[in-house]
């Protein structure tokens, strides 16, 4: 018996490692914590980024940081045999626009484009903030190092492209440094309706906001956790999806928290010594951050960032009171940390952009019956290798429960109450990798 039971163990453990990639162990271990270091370095020497500092130093302001990434990007696109494409993308604002803006200013994202193979239009994004402020956010003279805020996510952008440009993907990612965060999520909002107008198909953006701290205010010191903010539902979603759900559920399905799940699980896969926490909030109470402005398009996005934020060193001018060091300061960083959640970006992006499309036009059944029925349209992907039925009841966080079913585009559950469950379906190539799962949005008669 206990010979029967070891050999079911190994062929369980055999199918689990059969779905999993070298390559994102190899991604894994290619993300490095000294060039995060040297990086967040770099944009802490510039002084001040905030939005509205000076444009022509090239040693102070945000002009020369973001010329400076912009040349990291094209040195890293050199390497790459020319594989990224870097532009400047900017809107601009007046104190008219905001009680924020001090004065009339462009501001200017930085965006560089790794073009998929075979679906370039289709985008999988991580962001990161390229300026930072002092305690007052219309002060744009004093320093304002911003270490951790967010030269640590801008930083692992820089990363992230650094490592995953070794590598050729089916689906176009974007590395993007965003600016105007700080006064109203400007950047975000100026790229949002640059991907709208431009007809950009996104799969998700991973917006990086603060991954270097490990001892916050709450006096935990923690270097595994980290927390994925998400919004529960889709906001462009009408009145009748809203009814609707009241009905057949999704309140907790929108694409967002999908893709909150998706990242959750790929980390657990890959990375299992680290914690990921999904927070079931768009962003931290009463607060905002760069995923927002595509959220609000209908673009799903999630944040990723430290468990434990330490408020002495966030947006406050550099100085010492009571023996306690105020500003957000190099020496706080942890470099280590950051390189960690580098990697579970790059995992998560490098899972997407391999995996084929999401099924379309999901539809479900099952009312008043013992078994459930699923029907979508068929993806077109020639390495497709079938899809995946997900379920998990009503109350769990995550997709515990799943089937392979092969190439059919209509299933059904035997045995399963359409009641009890929550249902999605993903898309599989033959490598295992997967698409996001997508939740259904119509009936089946």
């Amino acid at each position: 018996m206990r010979s029967i039971l070891l050999a079911l163990f190994l062929v369980n453990m055999l199918a689990a490692q059969a779905q999993q990639d070298l390559k994102l162990f190899e991604i894994i271990d290619k993300t490095s914590a000294d060039e995060i270091e040297k990086d967040i370095t770099k944009l802490v020497s510039f002084g001040t980024r905030n939005t509205f500092s000076d444009t022509t130093s090239n040693t102070r302001g945000i002009g020369a940081a973001r010329r400076w990434l912009k040349s990291e990007y094209e040195s890293i696109s050199k390497d790459c045999n020319s594989c990224l494409e870097v532009f400047y993308q900017s809107g601009t604002v007046t104190p008219k626009t905001s009680d924020r803006v001090p004065k009339k200013a462009e501001v200017v994202n930085v965006v560089a484009i790794q073009r998929g193979t075979k679906y370039p239009n289709s985008y999988i994004m991580m962001s990161g903030d390229i300026d930072s402020r002092a305690s007052d956010t219309q002060d744009f003279k004093t320093n304002a190092p911003g270490a951790n805020d967010n030269a640590s996510g801008l930083a692992g952008t820089i990363e992230a492209a650094r490592v995953l440009s070794q590598y050729a993907f089916e689906h176009s990612i974007v590395y993007v440094g965003l600016s105007g965060e700080e006064q109203g999520l400007f950047g975000g909002q100026f790229l949002a309706k640059y991907a709208k107008e431009n007809n950009w198909n996104i799969i998700g953006i991973l917006n990086n906001d603060m991954i270097g701290n490990i001892k916050g205010s709450d006096g935990v010191i923690d270097n595994r956790t980290f927390r994925i903010f998400s919004e529960a539902y889709n906001p462009t979603e009408t009145e009748r999806e809203r009814i609707m759900k009241r009905y057949y559920g999704g309140e907790n399905d929108g694409v967002s928290r999908q893709l909150a799940r998706y990242i959750h699980k790929t980390t657990r896969t890959y990375m299992p010594e680290m914690n990921p926490m999904m927070v079931y909030r768009l962003d931290r109470f009463g607060r905002g951050g760069h995923h927002k402005p595509f959220n609000d398009l209908g673009f799903p996005g999630v944040r990723i960032m430290e468990a434990h934020e330490n408020y002495v060193q966030q947006h406050q001018d550099v100085r010492k009171e009571n023996g306690v060091q105020y500003g957000d300061m190099l020496k706080f960083v942890n470099f280590d940390y950051a390189e960690k959640l580098t990697a579970v970006n790059a995992i998560s992006m490098a899972n997407i952009a391999w995996a084929p499309p999401e099924p379309e036009k999901v539809k479900i059944g099952g009312m008043v019956e013992g078994s459930v029925k699923l029907a979508w349209d068929e993806v077109k992907a020639d390495d497709l290798r079938g899809y995946k039925i997900y379920w998990r009841k009503t109350t769990s966080p995550t997709w515990d429960n799943a089937r392979f079913i092969g190439k059919k585009t209509k299933f059904t559950l035997d045995g399963i109450v359409i009641d009890n469950y929550l249902f999605g379906i993903a898309s599989v190539d033959k490598d295992g990798h997967e698409s996001v799962v997508v939740f259904p949005s119509g009936l089946l008669r």
